[in-house]
């Protein structure tokens, strides 16, 4: 994969917190915090000047403890909450040259609904329980602006299937089915308008390692086979291992450590990130 080629993403200082900030907190040179947490007023710092860039049909990963900013980070991206501060730029937007944060709701709606895909780590927040699953991803693609039903059905079906969801369960709600199948699901649904950009948040959390295995197989097959560009987020170094070409470390809120998979997992230069790497030996 050439590094040549201009990123499809890049993300500048991007910053989230919750809460108002005080004396003590606000101006992030003098910033006294316990970890990313403001003793003086509470206010938490989830994301702390977080830049990086994601290139075409590139995985890369972000790994880090619990509490380290990566869900959050990507609710930022998918618009499912707010940046604090801090600009990102997409390359099929507007040619990568407006700040997507800026942008009206209407055209956020556009972004997520055309440029990019997610699949939640809780399958409840990324699909409708009771509708079928053919319904689920209609339902993405009227988003989008579809209004042919065949062109619909036959999409869908065609999804179901790459993602190993068997025609007679197609109408079946994803409440019936296990957690491995529902992920499935999520991930048809989540590709249903040909995003370039895929935001997977610990994906396989929760399921039984031999599910893991089979929908990391999926995920490694349909990112090589559709030459998608995926941002993956994991705490399993395993997981990042075996499909992250590139990876970036988050503690506290801030980007630690970021390089090449093998060289990160090989050669480890953050403290932290050799007590990540020593506890998976």
């Amino acid at each position: 994969m050439g590094r040549i080629s201009s990123p499809i993403l890049s993300v500048r200082q991007l910053n989230k917190q919750f809460g108002t900030g005080c004396e003590q907190c606000s101006k992030p040179e003098h910033r006294k915090l316990e970890r990313n947490y403001c003793r003086a007023c509470g206010t938490v710092f989830s994301c702390q000047d977080v830049s990086f860039d994601l290139h075409p049909g590139e995985v890369l990963g972000i790994v880090g403890e619990s509490g380290s900013g990566k869900s959050t980070l990507m609710r930022c991206l998918y618009f499912d909450q707010e940046a604090t501060s801090g600009e990102a730029y997409l390359e099929p937007y507007k040619a990568g040259e407006s700040n997507m944060f800026e942008e009206s709701s209407q055209q956020k709606k556009f972004i997520r609904n055309h440029l990019m895909g997610k699949v939640y780590q809780n399958p409840v927040l990324g699909l409708r329980m009771n509708f079928s699953s053919i319904g689920n991803i209609a339902e993405k693609m009227i988003a989008a602006g579809n209004r042919n039903v065949a062109a619909m059905e036959a999409r869908g079906s065609e999804l179901l299937e790459r993602v190993h969801i068997p025609t007679y369960r197609m109408k079946e709600a994803p409440k019936n089915f296990s957690g491995g199948m529902q992920q499935r699901v999520q991930i048809a649904k989540a590709l249903s308008n040909n995003p370039p950009i895929l935001l997977l948040d610990e994906v396989t959390t929760g399921l039984d390692l031999s599910v893991q295995a089979n929908v990391l197989d999926l995920i490694k097959h349909l990112q090589r086979e559709l030459k998608i560009s995926i941002l993956l987020v994991s705490h399993d170094l395993g997981v990042i291992r075996m499909l992250a070409d590139r990876t970036m470390v988050m503690l506290d809120g801030r980007v630690v450590e970021q390089g090449l998979t093998d060289q990160i997992l090989e050669d480890p230069q953050h403290a932290y990130t050799q007590q990540l790497v020593h506890s998976l030996l």
